[in-house]
């Protein structure tokens, strides 16, 4: 971008932004003008902030009926045991972590261009800053050599010339040239409070940038962890990790939209800046420097005059003039006044010093270099920095998106592991023929209608013990533990009468009515059946015996 005020033009995003509606917190509609000082203009931006907050409440509260609804819904045994709907849980995943992997990709270059910005904008203001300090320098320098050093040196070559009167006339003349450049120096604008201010805006700007990129490199590198760790309890099926992560998704959605809140607050107050930024430098600087100074630096046009240059005239041309009474003074005077030498040598040695400074004073007060570094704050700022906040803001709502998805699955996710894990114990309860249940567990009672395969006639199923417990009249019922074997078939089993005795009966023969009266046979002894005796053992984690 060249030099030229005409060149810089706010980019398209920025009237963008800066036609949202500006309403404060009463409701108000105010003027878009950037104003960061009035009340009325924070609270526009406040209420920016407050939409952002409404999101987040409408998201969870979204999150909060599907829930319910999940809870509350209960779908046909027979689908919900034999066709696991696990394909949505499955696509639900797929898009969560296609969309969090963009929204990551998204957030990491808008960060980066954020920072582009920034760095650019700080970066000028300490140009600034040192052109600024380099004037104040030089005109303090100067001003100092013409009151002390040249004074000194006129003193004494006043004492030397006393009894020469034309002498004494050309160095009032000098010492009259002295302070009229005094003068002039004087009247240049003080730099050094606008110096100390764009410092400490330069500081603080490159603070809270560091600390605003390191916190959204953190919540990136959040966001991915999250979706990488919620992807690993899926495969593994892990219960607890998608708990973990379903919580953390949570805290994830609420940053989301606090960025986003924070994000679009800083680009619609960025984009006012950006869109008339010439206006609000204009009031900033009232009261300190001329308005046609800061006029000649932001636009730098050749039609406009240099307000320092007829200061920097009369000091070329005192200049000028004390040097050629001085070259004077050396061809007459010294040969009559050998000691004028060394004092007119050193007012020489001034004046050139006194020159050097004039030349870099004038390259330093054109409107050029100055002109150059707003231009480039003001690239840095509207066109990196507003670009990279709008990349911010695409993230934040990507990240919101895809943790809402990925909490919409989580939760399905979790109660098909649960179903699959009650499916598969009571699976391998009917088919494994080794084992002998004497009590029946509870907790397999309340869950066996997850499970509706198991034969009615089955004697361990659940139902069937509940309707035998009530009806005791009912079929006798053949135990599964007693299969043909090859010595033999269960109809050639005769079991003997039970001997008669007072002895307490053992409990689980009480279980007798459970098949129609019959007794057990493992109540039977063992001749004949070509199998080896039931082992009875207790299972503290399924609370039955086998």
């Amino acid at each position: 971008m060249s030099s030229d005020r005409m060149d810089y033009i706010a980019p398209w995003w920025t009237y963008w932004l800066h036609n949202f509606p500006h309403i404060n917190l009463r409701f108000h509609p105010i003027d878009n003008s950037f104003q960061p000082e009035d009340e009325n203009y924070q609270q526009s931006l406040i209420f920016l902030g407050c939409v952002a907050a409404a999101g987040l409440g409408l998201n969870l509260l979204c999150l909060a009926v599907y829930l319910s609804c999940l809870c509350c819904c209960h779908k046909d045994e027979e689908e919900e045991s034999k066709k696991p709907n696990s394909c949505c849980v499955t696509w639900s995943a797929v898009t969560a972590g296609l969309i969090t992997c963009i929204a990551v990709g998204v957030g990491f270059y808008g960060n980066s261009e954020t920072n582009d910005g920034v760095y650019q904008l700080t970066y000028s203001l300490y140009n600034v800053n040192h052109t600024l300090g380099g004037v104040d320098s030089l005109v303090t320098g100067t001003m100092g050599s013409m009151k002390s050093g040249l004074h000194q040196h006129l003193a004494r070559l006043d004492e030397i010339f006393a009894t020469r009167g034309d002498y004494v006339q050309t160095l009032q003349f000098m010492q009259q040239m002295a302070d009229n450049v005094i003068k002039q120096m004087l009247g240049l604008p003080d730099w050094e409070e606008a110096k100390v201010d764009l410092t400490s805006i330069a500081d603080q700007t490159a603070n809270i940038e560091y600390y605003r990129w390191l916190t959204y490199l953190l919540i990136l590198i959040l966001d991915l962890i999250i979706c990488l760790l919620t992807c690993l309890g899926l495969a593994k099926q892990s219960r607890w990790l998608l708990t973990t992560m379903m919580v953390f998704g949570v805290l994830t959605l609420v940053l989301s939209w606090t960025s986003l809140g924070a994000d679009l607050a800083t680009a619609v107050g960025t984009s006012d800046f950006c869109v008339s930024p010439d206006k609000y430098l204009m009031s900033q600087t009232k009261g300190i420097i001329g308005a046609d100074i800061v006029h000649y630096y932001l636009y730098c046009n050749q039609t406009l005059s240099n307000p320092f240059q007829q200061p920097l005239t009369i000091f070329q041309r005192s200049l000028t003039t004390m040097q050629i009474q001085i070259q004077g003074l050396l061809q007459f005077a010294v040969p009559l006044f050998p000691t004028a030498e060394r004092d007119l040598l050193g007012i020489q040695h001034l004046l050139n010093s006194s020159e050097a400074s004039l030349h870099q004073l004038t390259a330093l007060l054109d409107c050029r270099g100055l002109n150059k570094d707003y231009l480039d704050a003001m690239v840095g700022v509207c066109y990196d920095g507003v670009e990279g906040v709008l990349y911010l803001c695409l993230f934040s709502t990507l990240a919101a998106c895809a943790f809402t998805v990925m909490l919409c699955a989580i939760p399905r996710a979790w109660r098909q592991i649960a179903c699959r894990s009650v499916r598969s114990l009571l699976l391998y309860l009917h088919e494994c023929p080794h084992f002998l249940i004497l009590q029946p567990s509870p907790c397999l009672c309340s869950f066996a209608h997850y499970y509706d395969d198991i034969d009615e006639e089955d004697p361990f199923n659940p139902r069937t013990r509940r309707i035998a417990s009530q009806n005791p009249n009912l079929t006798n019922m053949h135990s599964f533990c007693s299969y043909s074997s090859s010595m033999g078939s269960q109809n050639s089993l005769h079991p003997p009468a039970p001997a008669v005795s007072n002895a307490p009966v053992p409990e689980y023969m009480n279980q007798t009515a459970l098949f129609g009266g019959n007794p057990r046979y493992e109540n039977v002894p063992l001749i004949g059946r070509g199998s080896p005796p039931p082992s009875v053992r207790w299972v503290p984690e399924a609370n039955y015996f086998l």
